[in-house]
């Protein structure tokens, strides 16, 4: 059979059922026996429960109920007389009995009352509805911050007393916390009126791991002692370290290393708990008034500073202009606020920056979880086509204290001016063009032959070939090629004077014969071919950014050195309609050639005297 327990609340029973005491002897009803409860009722008090008890030392804690007044009370029980026991712990009894009668202070609860029983003596307290911080929950950091000023605050009191009280035994069990966040010591058992050194013969009285080295040694105290077991206590808060575990983070030396548990724990937290518990008592804050006015003012976890991107990057359309982005800086720490200061990273080539600055951020300092910040770059004094890399520093009151953003900035190349040509382009334009009119002339000759009259054939090709490109002007407007018929149309025309250059200086006979009617046939499909070729041209020399003159002369005089090249291959190149044609043509493109590639060196030349005053890569 199972056993179940009852303890009624306030009474000295309990009820104990179904208990299998021996399968021989089954218990078939409740037995009533007696709790393991003092009773207290002659002194109108009533326990509970037990809250805790320290057997080797003969002393138990209750929580009790004052029937007087029906207030919940704590009863503190110093069992002097039971075995195991020292009636030689009469002082510490004593002690705190009349030291909590002097006592008035919102953070330790006040002493109510005192009486003697069979066997020993107890102390009724105030009971406060906390628990210590020895047991195990969740504090956010402002919380872990209240918690140490509070108690700070409790030891100042204690320590402006005259002379000043010294607690001795401060660790996470004797510093309770509710849910309001107020703050209370207990277990004043070992407390000390007065500085002064322990006596050899004495007892160290206190808590390994909690006691300052002076006290573990029985040297002098002060009021720095009662230091070390607060920050002691607060490190075990950060760290999540039980007090039992307290020596695994104290070395030979008594020095303390606790930081690689909290590696988000700001910085000013880290230096002033480790003042709070320096082995040395000289290296501690003096008091705790001194403690207390230390304190940082930031938070526990600082702020942290997360960036929308890492590396900006910039690319300049043309010299000289101004580029804009935007980064957004956040900070997700709650309770906490982002502060920053930007700075760009020094550079061996950059000008000092009271001088001239090209990178800039608005704003430079801020203060704020959610801040967007311009950064400006100015091109006008970096060399064209080159890439830029720099750093944007942001200082802030964060772990990290320094971030780093990369900025890439891409300037414009030189402006090449629009006179740029398509040398390929035009290449392929004038090697079709003499394989156009060579075909041609051939086919021409051949033509004029059968038919008797090589000059009216002659004559009536090149009079089709200025139709034929006209047609192709036409087809080429009508399909929105603007500038590729204006070309067409131009080469219609120079076309057409060359043809009554040679009629009127009689350099042709022309004589009206079938051939002149094959011939202009022949012609026409060549001299549409020929329009169609110069539009595209024209039309792909503009979209490369060519100036409009030029995208418009250049095929042109390709086309009549081509024609002239590919006629005079089959004509002669002494020919009237080559050679005037073919020089003319030539001298010309070579003498536009060489006048721009003159002037693209000269602007170029400019451009690089003008870098010796900008700013290096």
């Amino acid at each position: 059979m199972l056993l179940s327990e009852i303890c009624l609340a306030g009474s000295k029973f309990r009820i104990i059922f179904n208990r299998k005491i021996s399968a021989d002897y089954p218990l078939l009803f409740p037995i009533v026996l007696m709790n393991d409860f003092p009773d207290f009722s002659d002194y109108h008090y009533q326990i509970e429960k037990e809250l805790g008890h320290n057997r080797a030392g003969g002393r138990v804690t209750y929580l009790a109920t004052d029937t007087s007044n029906q207030q919940p009370v704590v009863i503190k029980q110093f069992q002097f007389a039971k075995s195991g026991s020292s009636w030689q712990s009469y002082d510490t009894y004593d002690r705190e009995v009349q030291l909590l009668k002097e006592l008035n202070h919102p953070g330790i609860p006040r002493y109510l009352d005192a009486f003697q029983t069979q066997d020993g003596f107890c102390m009724v307290q105030e009971y406060k509805q906390a628990a210590s911080l020895a047991a195990s929950r969740s504090f956010n950091p402002d919380d872990i911050k209240q918690i140490a000023i509070a108690a700070l605050e409790v030891l100042v009191y204690l320590q402006n007393r005259i002379p000043p009280v010294i607690h001795r035994d401060l660790k996470p069990e004797n510093i309770l916390v509710n849910a309001a966040g107020d703050v209370y010591l207990i277990d004043f058992g070992f407390a000390r009126v007065g500085e002064g050194e322990v006596g050899v013969s004495s007892v160290v009285k206190g808590t390994l791991g909690f006691m300052p080295p002076e006290q573990l040694f029985n040297r002098q105290l002060s009021e720095a002692s009662d230091l070390y077991g607060l920050g002691m206590s607060l490190i075990c808060l950060l760290t999540h370290t039980n007090s039992d575990r307290i020596g695994d983070l104290v070395d030979i030396t008594y020095q303390i290393s606790f930081k690689h548990l909290v590696p988000k724990l700001n910085v000013h937290w880290v230096n002033w708990l480790e003042k709070m518990v320096n082995p040395r008592m000289k290296d501690r804050f003096p008091n705790a008034l001194s403690a207390l006015a230390a304190i940082p003012l930031s938070p526990l976890r600082p702020p942290e500073a997360q960036f929308s991107q890492s590396t900006l990057e910039f690319a300049a359309g043309q010299l000289g202009e101004l580029l804009t982005q935007t980064v957004t800086i956040a900070n997700p720490i709650p309770e906490t606020t982002l502060e920053g200061q930007w700075e760009v990273a020094p550079y061996p080539y950059d000008p000092p920056a009271e001088q001239y600055s090209w990178i800039t951020v608005e704003p430079k300092t801020f203060v704020g979880n959610q801040v967007r910040c311009r950064v400006t770059v100015d091109t006008h004094k970096l060399i064209a086509g080159k890439t830029y890399r720099r750093r944007l520093l942001l200082h802030a009151n964060t772990l990290a204290k320094t971030y780093s953003l990369n900025v890439q900035v891409k300037t414009a190349r030189m402006p090449v001016p629009d006179y740029f040509l398509s040398y390929g382009l035009l290449g392929l334009l004038g090697i079709f063009f003499a394989g156009l009119s060579s075909s041609t002339s051939v086919v021409a000759l051949v033509a004029g032959t059968m038919t008797g009259s090589v000059s009216s054939a002659a004559i009536g090709t090149l009079v089709g070939s200025a139709l034929g490109l006209e047609c192709a002007a036409w087809l080429m407007y009508s399909s929105g090629w603007r500038f590729g018929a204006a070309s067409s149309t131009l080469s219609a025309v120079i076309l057409g004077g060359i043809v009554l250059t040679q009629i009127f200086s009689n350099a042709v006979k022309t004589v009206v014969t079938p051939a002149v009617f094959l011939g202009a046939g022949l012609g026409i499909v060549s001299g549409g071919l020929a329009g169609i070729a110069i539009s595209i041209a024209v039309e792909k020399m503009l979209l490369g950014g060519s100036q409009k003159l030029l995208a418009l002369t250049f095929p042109t005089l390709i086309a009549i050195v081509g024609v002239s090249i590919g006629l005079g291959s089959t004509i002669g190149m002494t020919n009237s309609l080559v050679l005037p044609p073919l020089i003319i043509g030539s001298l010309t493109l070579a003498i536009y050639i060489v006048h721009l590639q003159l002037k693209q060196a000269h602007f170029s030349l400019k451009h690089r005297r003008n870098e010796r005053f900008v700013i290096k890569p």
